[in-house]
């Protein structure tokens, strides 16, 4: 167990996209998500296994032990917010590697094949910053999008991502293997490890996500000489939009919603040009689908009010939608079992935050473990996990991918309907 082999790898990736405060940034289909891609094909060839690319840019490096068994999938994703932290996602990937590392020499020391065969993967496009939606590789994977229109939406900049994949070199035709089962590893991105001092979080469900495409339609019209009384500012009204989206938590008790817009452009972006359009993407999120029902009502009659007020159009449109899912409790148990066989304490909570393993629990028993963040903060330069859980998390990653391989998880459905809640 080279754990020295692993943080040189770790920190060998975090140099690929690094900005200068300790972050990195490499959207999806980049140059720089291109060299991480090529870093990962790199360990898969050198480790003697298949590289697959499929259809939607998702990598897989497959240990075949047992000719004609379906693969347990480890991994995550490598790209990368703008202006990101370097852990979210590519930790999973590193760790996802050097576990299968671990369980290939175990086997071909012990002589004995697991049931299932093993894959590393690199999901496309798990952050959704480029190119929306976030999660896209692994639920088209999973059937939850379809391949085509994904590979049909633009950036902001008009690129494709199928154009943008087939710019580096990345969009495939392989099929991905059959699957038996999932698992993944990825940092908390909050602070209840941190602050109860637990090494592990076993992940049992999802919260539930209701995002809003909206766009505000006003008339473009001359900063100086036009009366104010003769504005139609689609800019006014659009910040007015983004505080009924931080203010509707206040409707619910708190911790209950979390809400945001992270996304706003404007045309025509000039400095003496009154706005004509605005498009942002509202984003909410809660453990209760009412909640975010109720939610998104009152932004939507709020909104007309609006719209009435400064007489403009405002178009509004759900996107996104992501029911609650719950990861099997054959896993969780699992799960525990192996962190108490290791030592490590362990508990049970949900991610607010959405994971390829949400999309793969539809389509096979899936588990989802975290290690702590520091300060619990995400998508962010400041981004940070220590070294020491890190290597933690990659043990217990090995113990979990041990225990799939051989069939623990073979009698634990995680069919669509059961994953609902």
């Amino acid at each position: 167990m080279n754990s020295a082999a692993f943080l040189k790898d770790f920190h060998h990736v975090a140099t690929i996209g690094a900005t200068a405060n300790s972050g990195v940034d490499r959207q999806a289909a980049t140059a720089e998500d291109a060299k991480t891609r090529d870093w990962f094909a790199a360990q898969v060839r050198d480790a003697g296994w298949e590289l697959r690319v499929d259809g939607i840019g998702n990598m897989f490096g497959l240990l075949e032990w047992t000719p004609g068994a379906p693969y347990v999938l480890i991994g995550s994703h490598l790209d990368s917010q703008p202006l990101g932290g370097r852990f979210d996602g590519a930790y999973g990937v590193v760790a996802a590697l050097h576990a299968a590392r671990r369980l290939d020499a175990e086997v071909a020391e012990g002589g004995t094949a697991p049931r299932f065969n093993l894959a590393v993967v690199n999901w496309f496009n798990e952050e959704g910053g480029r190119f929306a939606p976030s999660i896209m590789g692994s639920s088209v994977f999973a059937g939850l999008l379809q391949r085509e229109q994904m590979l049909d939406v633009p950036d902001l900049s008009g690129t494709t991502v199928r154009d943008a994949l087939g710019a580096i070199g990345y969009l495939g035709t392989a099929v991905g293997p059959e699957v038996a089962g999932y698992a993944e590893i990825h940092i908390e991105q909050g602070r209840i490890l941190e602050r109860e001092g637990i090494a592990i979080g076993l992940v049992d469900s999802s919260w539930y996500t209701q995002k809003l495409d909206i766009e505000v339609l006003g008339e473009q019209s001359h900063t100086g000489a036009t009366a104010m009384a003769d504005r139609h500012d689609a800019l006014v009204a659009a910040s007015k939009i983004i505080l009924m989206v931080h203010d509707v938590t206040n409707d619910f008790a708190e911790g209950a919603l979390v809400s945001s817009v992270g996304q706003l452009t404007l045309e025509p972006n000039s400095p003496i040009v009154v706005a004509r359009r605005v498009h942002l993407v509202a984003d909410l999120r809660s453990g209760g689908p009412d909640i975010v029902k109720s939610a998104r009502a009152k932004l939507i009659a709020d909104i007309e009010v609006l719209a009435q007020e400064h007489n403009i159009k405002v178009n509004v449109k759900d996107f996104d939608v992501r029911p609650i899912r719950r990861f099997p409790e054959a896993g969780l148990e699992l799960a525990d079992k192996v962190a108490a066989d290791l030592g490590l304490s362990s508990r049970r909570l949900q991610t607010m935050a959405g994971h390829d393993s949400v999309a793969m629990n539809t389509v096979a028993p899936s588990i989802m473990l975290f290690v702590p963040s520091v300060d619990g903060v995400s998508h962010c330069e400041r981004e940070f996990t220590t070294d020491a859980d890190m290597v933690t998390g990659l043990d217990m990653l090995t113990g979990v991918a041990r225990e799939l391989v051989a069939g623990a998880l073979i009698n634990a459905q995680a069919l669509p309907a059961a994953a609902l809640a």
